[in-house]
């Protein structure tokens, strides 16, 4: 996400901290092309405007140049002001009511709210030990309660019954005397959305509202729809009094446009934002994190509390033995490459660290990209029992076999097995350091390629705990 604007900015800002000095025609000239970029990346003219005013006011002052780092100074400024413009704190979802407490989910039809709906269920449930049930008010569109249940399903999220027949208010209060009977937490409730907005969905939408009196009113919008996504946040902000936003498919958004633009337009925080497609693919908005992403300065704190989600603790046990004992096999790689997927793939764990612009180009210019750890994987996928534990076994003929049966080259498999030689040389170094002195050894780590081994150097996420 925000990749064209990161790129552009990092641009401008490199010039500036080339500078000894700053004088007052140099941020003028800096903050000419931050517009411009804020601009391409579809903000909103109104909040550029803003943006750039309170910037300049105070990168002109006699602080900033008279400052040792001037460049770095007005980075700072300008990273101070992304925040204040995306909502400066955390907006959490308000659960503060008397059990069940609903959740109204409106938005525009093809935003991925029934989606969204399944995804804070099973955010709420994982992360919060809350009991979700979840209920569908399209009466509308075809299959649109089936969607909600089959979710429900996958996710093992409990559902409301549907009734043929019934309307949006008397299924909502169903779902709520449902919820109290059997002793629900939350209670998610699914309106319905049209292609645009008409008085007839928000009449709806209000007296649902009215009915169940929700302490959340969230919209979801799609993020890729730019400044329709703004708009529609407006209006429903002065119809419905949304108090939050959850803006979806902002993985797939490189401009970041409506990110930027949707709480100073609309007065309502965003409160989450989805990452992906699957049903663990949201996390928090958090202001201050996005604006260091957008910066190039990453996002590490993110980055680890995602690794502690995914990361199977006990595995991750085990395999510190195995290092600490100089054992490193193919099924320990393989468990490796599977956690990187689960924490976003190469691409998506790199946008979290700090210089992502260059890391980025690092990975184009090596040919490091997810298809290269999927290759891998079938590698080793294609391999026996015997030759993933050993090694060693693995002559011409088994090679060109397993290259065969994996779709890849013989090529490919030496690359691999290179790495996995280089790997189990550096694990059998930190065994002979104890535990204390792998943790230090690791601490010093970071030089180029430095991930999984990918390049040359570092190591997969579960390591270094």
């Amino acid at each position: 996400m925000f990749e064209n604007l990161t790129t552009r900015l990092g641009l401008v800002f490199d010039k500036l901290r080339g500078r000894g000095a700053l004088s007052e025609a140099d941020v003028d000239a800096a903050l000419g092309e931050v517009r411009i970029a804020l601009l391409e990346a579809d903000v909103a003219l109104p909040v550029v405007k803003d943006f750039v005013a309170q910037v300049r006011a105070k990168a002109v002052g006699q602080d900033v140049i008279r400052s040792v780092t001037p460049g770095q100074l007005v980075v700072k400024i300008v990273h101070d002001e992304l925040v204040a413009m995306l909502g400066s704190d955390t907006a959490e979802l308000n659960l503060i009511a008397q059990p069940p407490v609903p959740i109204l989910m409106v938005g525009l039809q093809g935003s991925g709210k029934t989606t969204t709906t399944a995804k804070i269920a099973v955010r709420l449930e994982k992360q919060n030990g809350k009991k979700v049930l979840m209920a569908s008010l399209d009466v509308y569109r075809p299959a649109a309660q089936e969607q909600l249940k089959v979710l429900g399903e996958q996710t093992g999220i409990a559902t409301l019954p549907i009734v043929a027949g019934q309307q949006p208010v008397d299924i909502a209060l169903r779902a709520m005397n449902a919820a109290k009977l059997r002793g629900f937490d939350v209670v998610l409730l699914d309106t319905a959305g049209r292609l645009s907005i008409d008085e007839m969905m928000m009449r709806e939408a209000a007296a649902v509202r009215d009915a169940v009196r929700p302490p959340e009113v969230l919209l979801v919008v799609d993020a890729l729809t730019g400044q329709d996504a703004v708009n529609t946040a407006k209006t429903f902000k002065e119809r419905l009094g949304i108090t939050g936003i959850v803006l979806t498919r902002l993985d797939g958004d490189a401009r970041g446009g409506a990110a930027l633009s949707m709480r100073a337009t609309s007065g309502a925080p965003i409160k989450l934002m989805g990452t992906g497609e699957k049903v663990d693919a949201l996390e928090p908005f958090h202001p201050a994190r996005i604006a260091g992403r957008i910066l190039g300065m990453g996002d590490v704190v993110s980055l680890v509390e995602k690794a502690r989600d995914v990361i199977d603790q006990e595995e991750a046990a085990k395999l510190e033995e195995r290092v600490l004992a100089g054992s490193f096999d193919m099924n320990d790689l393989l468990s490796q490459l599977r956690q990187m997927r689960k924490m976003g793939g190469l691409e998506g764990m790199m946008a979290m660290l700090p210089g992502v612009g260059k890391i980025k180009q690092a990975m184009a210019n090596n040919r490091l990209d997810d298809k290269v750890v999927a290759r891998q994987e079938a590698i080793i996928l294609a391999m026996t029992k015997e030759e993933r534990r050993k090694v060693a076994v693995l002559n011409a003929s088994r090679r060109r076999r397993i290259a065969e049966g994996s779709g890849t080259t013989v090529a490919d498999v030496n690359k691999l097995l290179k790495q996995h030689r280089t790997m189990s040389d550096m694990f059998k170094k930190f065994g002979k350091l104890g535990k204390k002195g792998m943790v230090r050894a690791l601490a010093g780590m970071g030089g180029p390629g430095g991930f999984g081994g990918m390049g040359g150097g570092g190591l997969p996420p579960g390591f270094g705990r």
